[in-house]
């Protein structure tokens, strides 16, 4: 029954986990647990798909169906082998295994993720003396194996792409910034969602789209094309699309300014076609400006990533050095937080950071740091 519910789990990225939790918690779900990179919890049919369309700070939902202990690689294909997968896919539905391992056993992913397929394959070949086809670009179902040390994970991924992939980006400048991140230090900068909210080094603009999705409550993948669970059997249509609705219901008005600059006229260009296609065209404004030439009103509550390698045209030492003294000049009775990789750096800035959260960028380790900028801030020795 679809009213049933189920084990799922939600990944993330490292440092996002308790950001995470509190969405699931505000959606409704049950029996949350935290764990490294992922947070597990329970729901219906309907809240799996409720996930998927309204998680901010999450990259997939698994729907775990089987999990046993392998000792070796003819443990793992028989045991995979003898689950009913019948019951997830036809044989005239496509599929594509994807597997992660932290096993001295299993130290290759993409053969685990080969046996994976090998056992769902032959379960279909013995019974029928036909295979389903695999499709890794765009498949029907999509099957996650997680491996820690002996214990496997088989999952049904309810989300196909990762859920960053949100559907309103049709061009990106160098190194774009993932969106399930910057959503995540949005939240996790406690933006009051009343304060006017600017960036000034807007990039492909991923930090001002996220932060208007947040300000409105508008589901954050409602422009998606596909979620894998299109692709399941038990694909409840109406159900999904009363989901939508009721999700869509739930926007709310938000009074204040969405602002974004960058001295880099292309970025602006991208910027725009991006604000477009989420359909923020009235809600966001973006200038190509020079951030160490601009002012901006008090009491503003800015966010952004400094763009580096070439597009910093100065050292990066004077760069950061720069970065402070504008904004203890321009930036009066602002909240401002930064997130870079550059941490030796970042202390150029010359001002003491009030909140220090440590996050990952992809593989770059970075640090995501608010400074309380007050009138007549004096530079103040890092420490």
């Amino acid at each position: 029954m679809k009213n049933d519910n189920f084990y799922m789990l939600a990944k993330t990225m490292y440092g996002l986990e308790e950001i995470l939790a509190d969405e699931l918690k505000n959606l409704g779900a049950q029996n949350i647990k935290i764990q490294n990179r992922a947070v597990s919890f329970k729901g219906d049919t309907g809240f799996m798909y409720k996930a998927n369309l309204n998680l901010r700070t999450c990259l997939r939902v698994l729907k775990p169906i089987a999990t046993f202990q392998a000792h070796n690689e003819k443990e793992l294909y028989n045991k995979v082998l003898a689950i009913n997968w019948e019951k997830h896919l036809d044989l005239d539905s496509t599929f594509a295994t994807h597997a992660t391992t932290h096993s001295q056993v299993f130290t290759h992913s993409k053969y685990a993720s080969l046996l994976v397929k090998d056992g769902i394959a032959d379960f279909f070949k013995n019974k029928y003396s036909k295979r389903p086809n695999v499709d890794p670009k765009d498949p029907d179902i999509t099957i996650n194996l997680h491996i820690n040390k002996h214990t496997c994970t088989v999952s049904l991924d309810s989300s196909g792409e990762s859920l960053h992939k949100r559907g309103y980006k049709s061009d990106t400048i160098i190194a774009p910034m993932n969106e399930v991140l910057a959503a995540g230090l949005i939240l996790l900068s406690g933006w009051n969602e009343i304060d006017d909210f600017h960036d000034p080094m807007c990039g492909s603009g991923t930090i001002l789209i996220e932060a208007a999705l947040i300000a409105y409550n508008i589901p954050v993948n409602i422009f998606r094309e596909r979620f894998g669970f299109e692709g399941w059997k038990d694909f409840d249509l109406d159900l999904f699309e009363k989901i939508k609705d009721v999700s869509l219901d739930k926007e709310k008005d938000y009074k204040g300014k969405i602002t974004g600059g960058d001295n880099f006229q292309k970025a602006i260009r991208i910027t725009r076609k991006n604000i477009e296609n989420a359909l923020m065209f009235d809600n966001i404004k973006v200038k190509n400006e020079d951030f160490f030439e601009t002012q901006i009103n008090k009491n503003t509550f800015v966010v952004f990533n400094p763009p580096y390698g070439e597009r910093i045209e100065l050292g990066i030492n004077e760069f950061y050095e720069k970065t402070g003294d504008s904004l203890k000049n321009n930036y009066k009775d602002c909240t401002v937080w930064i997130i870079s990789s550059d941490i030796e750096n970042l202390k150029m800035i010359g001002l003491k950071p009030s909140r220090k959260i440590e996050l990952m960028n992809g593989k770059l380790k970075c640090s995501f740091r608010e400074f309380k900028i007050y009138e007549g801030s004096k530079k103040k020795k890092y420490k």
